[in-house]
C-alpha cells in the first residue's frame, strides 16, 4: 500500500500571509501531497535566542488567522503540537511525534531557502536529515543551496517552485501598524480578524465594518 504523503509547514505565522498560502499550495500540486499540516510554532526557539523582544502575537491569535486563511482548501489542516507542547519548539520533536502516531506517512518538511541555509543551526538536524524529505522553497532570486555541513550529510531534498512575491510578516505588521490596507497581503478574513482584535497596532474597526459592510 502506497504511503499517505504528508507535508509539515511550521512557522510563527505572526501574522500568515497570501505568500504562505501561496507556497502551500504550490507544495500541495507539485508534492501530490494528500495533506499539509500548518504547525504554528508555540515559542520558536530561535527567535527566543535571538532576543526578539517585539514578542509575538499569542498562539490563540495566531492559530486562528492560519485557520481562517486555509478554510477553503480540505486538504490544508492547523496542528496545534507545537502550540500544546511546553517550552521551545523544536522541529525534531514534532517529526518523532508525528512518526510515532503515524508510520504510514511518508513526511515532507516544507520549509525556505533561508531556512535550508542555516538547518545545521537546528536541533539534532542530522536525525531530522534522516527522517522526512526536504521540500524547499524556490526564490526566483537565489538558488536553493544548503550550508557545507549540511552538504556533507546524505538526505532527500526536493523543490519546490513558488512565484516571486513582495509579502512579509513584517510588511504586514508594519501596515497594519500604520492603519494601511492589509487586504491584499492577507486576505479578507485574515484582515479582518487583525482589525477586530487591534494586533500590530492597527486601528480598531470602523461601524462600517463591525456590521459587515467591509
Amino acid at each position: 500500500m502506497a504511503l499517505s504523503k504528508v507535508a509539515l509547514f511550521g512557522g510563527s505565522f505572526d501574522p500568515v500571509h497570501l505568500a504562505h498560502l501561496s507556497l502551500a499550495r504550490c507544495a500541495l500540486e507539485q508534492l501530490g501531497l494528500d495533506r499539509l499540516l500548518w504547525l504554528p510554532a508555540g515559542r520558536p526557539w530561535q527567535k527566543l535566542e535571538a532576543g526578539d523582544g517585539r514578542g509575538l502575537a499569542s498562539p490563540e491569535h495566531r492559530r486562528a488567522m492560519v485557520a481562517l486563511l486555509i478554510a477553503s482548501e480540505p486538504r490544508f489542516e492547523v496542528d496545534d503540537s507545537e502550540l500544546e507542547r511546553d517550552g521551545a519548539s523544536y522541529t525534531i520533536d514534532t517529526v518523532r511525534a508525528r512518526q510515532a502516531a503515524h508510520p504510514q506517512e511518508q513526511l515532507f518538511l516544507l520549509i525556505g531557502q533561508d531556512q535550508y541555509a542555516r538547518l545545521h543551526t537546528w536541533r539534532e538536524w542530522q536525525e531530522l536529515l534522516g527522517l522526512v524529505t526536504l521540500a524547499v522553497a524556490a526564490r526566483a532570486d537565489q538558488p536553493v543551496c544548503a550550508s557545507p555541513e549540511v552538504q556533507a550529510v546524505a538526505h532527500k531534498k526536493v523543490v519546490v517552485q513558488m512565484p516571486a512575491s513582495p509579502i512579509s510578516s513584517t510588511r504586514v505588521r508594519e501596515a497594519a501598524s500604520r492603519g494601511q490596507d492589509i487586504r491584499p497581503m492577507v486576505g479578507d478574513a485574515v484582515a479582518g480578524y487583525i482589525s477586530r482584535h487591534r494586533l500590530y497596532g492597527a486601528p480598531g474597526p470602523t461601524e462600517r465594518e463591525l456590521n459587515g459592510h467591509s
